[in-house]
């Protein structure tokens, strides 16, 4: 595409040249082929990792510690593939030479995808060895591609812009280095020294790889985008300023590793002036013909930003003597590096670009490039003034607000970018010109009632924010009433270990930016941090990290784990906010966005109100398809060695009609499978965690220390429990994680069974598991405050409330019946009975209590239990009948501690 006043248009099919030859004209240059498919072959993973960086922004606001895969997956992602691909088509153009062999492009391409994969998934995963492979991958790739690029350079006549071609060499070369920094830096070395590469990795990736490479382009791109002709000085200009911003790169680099921050500043000050160099051309010719499209408004607005963040970060180096606190605040403007100045310039490039490749001549070019600009003016507004409120010290409902801004103003780009390639391909294929909506040339007035709109629009959301938490911004009667932002930030690191938080308590003054970075050093636990305006950290598992931005703190907060039980085993976080007035915000919970909701179930007390115990009905019966639990005791498998694996998982299953719970499960059950034996068998057990939070067992038909085969294990991990029964009886088994009330109230329990030396054989023969539930809402997880004071809502056989009353168990009259009975609480006992009949056998604990056939011709009423005891009865049932199984503590029995044994007649 060729304007009237500027020079043939570089990304143009036909036409690789960016400005007039030395005698003032344009070298005729060959028609070249049509290229639209190669390049959205080529694209497509840029978009791929595009559409990647908005699936998770829109969960970060949830997964706060995958703030650094937001950045990842954009930068290394599809930025990466971007250079890659338009960096090639760019030294074609420059060099007016024909396009390389696609087949080692297309080598290069899925190498680098496939290095990109595997490094997230190996920090995502914890396998350093697979970000070790990634990087080696992706640093390879851009390596040969850097390479590729300078032999192509060599081996080609001279170019007026040769320089741009350098700037893509030495980007190409500097991300081996970025990634090799990446990669010791997920190696996990001491404190300084992670917080020294973090420094390194950012300025060699950030500005050395991304920077030198959009600077670079730049100098052809933005004349051309501009419609105009390119600075006289341009050239030159771009040739200096290679080495002063290369230079930089490598001071900052050097001086983070050496621990000399005067380096690091003096690089960081190198590159802002080798930016000054390089731009002061461009400035000249966006004075000739100011940007008023979309590409180029979205690209100045990339590049203000980078200088933004380059004069923060001289700020921050300047005045932040210690390395640790160093990185944090490099970390803390990364985003905005990120989104506001690579993201940006890549959308405003691809914006002028993709129309050109998709080609179809002048009125399907017009029409693409009207669909793809659509919206611009807001998109544009929307976008940086969430940047602004994003770095601005601003309440934490604020920065939602804020980040949803950024996230619809960027990503609104993708749908766009979709929509124009179908309409170009359609009306190419039709072979005639698709309608326009008005011009392709930009409409000033109309751009700017679109972004007064989306101001407009984004000012009314944080209007809404801040009336949700007024107290944050000073008003309402939280602690920071007619407290102002001070512009300052109280970090606190804060570590999740042995069911405590260290520190319990953080005191900040009124005002301040609050910064949690939340560390999990615990060995085996799950946990997080919750706030009662609604933010967390997530879930962590052993080793994890994740940083809360709460923002301005106006008010106290309460904080605690929200992983069942934690909180009440004391993890809690009292936030006080000082020199800001009263505290009574906090007390009474106004102000915070809510009302102090906790997040899994519980009111800030612990309770939760009626929650799955109001839908109980008495006369309610099991729906259609439901089935018992299987009553029957297994029996006693050959040999005398018996290995299980047992699987801990979490489902959500009936505990009464029209009830149900997510249950903490062996194997899938609660009470999880019994097992059978004889003195003398050896069990293997296999625990395998497939949960979200640690778990363990704990068998008590084993005598072993507890220390290793007890310990708890974190989600993914495994151990073997090997023991040998050496006593008869019916032994509990269960979670011994803590608290262990809340897991094994939840499920997490079950019985096996080790009968004594010369057991007869009876005709029939029942295992009875009671337990208690305690339930938390409809499908949740148990009220562990119920459990606290003993507030059972459930008291069942086999996990489900009268179960044989619905599916009565069976025998025929004068047949012996034995009933293993256990007790498994956490809290209550049983005083088991059969209505009607009478033991003439009780065991209890290891125990005969009764045998049948004694002299005295007594015999037993009940089988009274503690928590965690057991034992079994034998009875024989004269005549046919219904007889009521129950606990007769009768409140118990009338809580779900019911069934029946139907007695058939013979």
């Amino acid at each position: 595409m060729r304007s009237r006043t500027g020079p043939r248009d570089p990304a143009a099919p036909d036409g690789p040249t960016t400005a007039e030859d030395g005698r003032g004209g344009r070298p005729p240059l060959p028609p070249m082929p049509d290229r639209s498919r190669h390049h959205l072959r080529a694209n497509a993973p840029v978009a791929f990792w595009l559409l990647a960086v908005v699936v998770v922004a829109i969960a970060h606001r949830w997964i706060p510690e995958q703030r650094w895969l937001l950045v990842h997956l954009l930068l290394l992602g599809a930025v990466t593939n971007a250079i890659g691909v338009w960096s090639t088509h760019f030294t074609d153009a420059l060099l007016r030479r024909r396009p390389a062999s696609r087949r080692w492009q297309t080598v290069r391409a899925v190498a680098l995808n496939v290095g990109v994969i595997a490094t997230v998934a190996g920090v995502v995963a914890g396998i350093w060895l697979l970000v070790l492979a990634g990087a080696i991958m992706v640093g390879a790739a851009m390596a040969a591609h850097g390479t590729a690029l300078a032999l192509r350079a060599r081996r080609a006549l001279s170019s007026r812009f040769a320089a741009t071609i350098r700037y893509y060499v030495v980007a190409s070369w500097l991300l081996p280095v970025g990634a090799g920094l990446g990669v010791l830096m997920a190696r996990g070395p001491a404190d300084e020294w992670q917080a020294r590469l973090q420094v390194a990795h950012v300025a060699v990736n950030l500005l050395g790889f991304v920077g030198l490479t959009v600077l670079g382009t730049l100098v052809t791109l933005w004349p051309t985008m501009l419609r105009t002709r390119i600075d006289p000085d341009g050239e030159a200009a771009s040739r200096r300023a290679l080495w002063i911003l290369a230079g930089s790169v490598v001071a900052i680099a050097v001086g983070a590793a050496a621990g000399s921050r005067i380096l690091v500043l003096a690089g960081l000050v190198g590159y802002l002036v080798g930016i000054a160099w390089i731009g002061t051309p461009m400035l000249r010719v966006a004075r000739t013909k100011p940007p008023t499209a979309m590409p180029t408004l979205s690209v100045l607005a990339g590049i203000c930003w980078l200088v933004f963040g380059l004069v923060q970060l001289i700020v921050i180096v300047a005045r932040t003597p210690d390395w640790a606190e160093l990185a944090d605040a490099v970390g803390a403007v990364t985003v905005p590096f990120a989104a506001g100045f690579a993201a940006q310039v890549l959308i405003g490039a691809m914006t002028y670009l993709a129309p050109v490749v998709l080609g179809g001549g002048p009125a399907v070019l017009r029409a693409t490039m009207t669909t793809i600009e659509r919206g611009a003016g807001w998109r544009v507004a929307v976008a940086n003034a969430g940047l602004v409120l994003g770095v601005a010290p601003v309440p934490s409902l604020v920065l939602v607000a804020a980040s949803f801004a950024v996230l619809i103003g960027l990503g609104s780009f993708l749908p766009l970018l979709v929509a124009a390639a179908v309409m170009n391909r359609r009306a190419r294929s039709a072979g005639r010109t698709p309608p326009t909506t008005g011009p392709v040339a930009p409409v000033p007035h109309r751009y700017r009632s679109q972004a007064v709109a989306g101001l407009a629009a984004l000012a009314l959301a944080v209007a809404a924010a801040v009336a949700a938490d007024p107290a944050a911004v000073g008003a309402g009667a939280g602690a920071g009433a007619g407290a102002a932002g001070t512009g300052q930030s109280t970090t606190v690191v804060v570590e999740a270990a042995d069911m405590r938080f260290t520190p319990d308590a953080i005191e900040v003054p009124a005002g301040n930016r609050l910064v949690l970075e939340v560390h999990n050093t615990d060995a085996t636990q799950v946990h997080d941090l919750v706030l009662d305006n609604g933010m967390s950290s997530g879930r962590l598992a052993p080793g994890e990290s994740a940083t809360i931005d709460v923002g301005v703190v106006g008010r106290s907060l309460d904080a605690w784990c929200s992983v069942i039980g934690h909180r009440q085993m004391g993890m809690v976080l009292a936030i006080q906010v000082t020199g800001g007035g009263t505290d009574a915000g906090a007390a009474t919970g106004e102000g915070d966005a809510g009302g102090a909701a906790e997040h899994d179930g519980h009111d800030p007390a612990g309770g939760t109100g009626a929650g799955a115990a109001a839908d109980l009905d008495p006369g309610a019966t099991p729906g259609p398809g439901w089935e018992a639990p299987d009553a029957v005791v297994p029996s006693i498998p050959a040999g005398t060695t018996h290995e299980y694996t047992f699987t801990v998982g979490e489902a959500e299953r009936e505990v009464a009609p029209g009830v149900t719970q997510t249950l903490w499960t062996f194997n899938g059950t609660a009470p999880g499978p019994t097992l059978h034996g004889r003195i003398g068998d050896t069990f293997v057990i296999t625990l395998v965690n497939d949960g979200t939070i640690g778990h363990s067992i704990d068998f008590h038909a084993g005598a072993l220390a507890p220390d290793e085969p007890m310990r708890t294990i974190a989600p993914g991990e495994s151990l073997t429990y090997t023991f040998t029964a050496t006593r008869s009886g019916i032994w509990m088994y269960h979670c011994a994680t803590m608290p262990m009330s809340a897991h094994i109230a939840n499920g997490m329990f079950g019985a096996v069974i080790i009968d004594p030396p010369g057991l007869a054989p009876v005709d029939r023969e029942y295992v009875l598991i009671q337990s208690e539930y305690y339930l938390g809402e409809q499908g949740g997880e148990v009220d562990t405050a119920k459990v606290a004071a003993g507030e059972a809502d459930l008291v069942v056989f086999n996990g489900y409330a009268n179960a044989y009353d619905f599916a009565p168990l069976e025998a025929v009259a004068g047949e012996r019946v034995r009933i293993w009975v256990l007790a498994a609480g956490p809290n209550r006992g049983t005083s088991f009975h059969v209505v009607g009949g009478q033991f003439d056998t009780v065991f209890a604990e290891g125990a005969y209590l009764l045998t049948s056939g004694e002299a005295t011709g007594g015999g037993a009423q009940t089988l009274a239990l503690g928590a965690a005891q057991g034992g079994f009865v034998e009875l024989v049932m004269p005549e046919a009948g219904r007889y009521p199984v129950v606990n007769h503590v009768m409140s118990d029995a009338e809580r779900g501690a019911h069934g029946v044994l139907e007695v058939t007649a013979p």
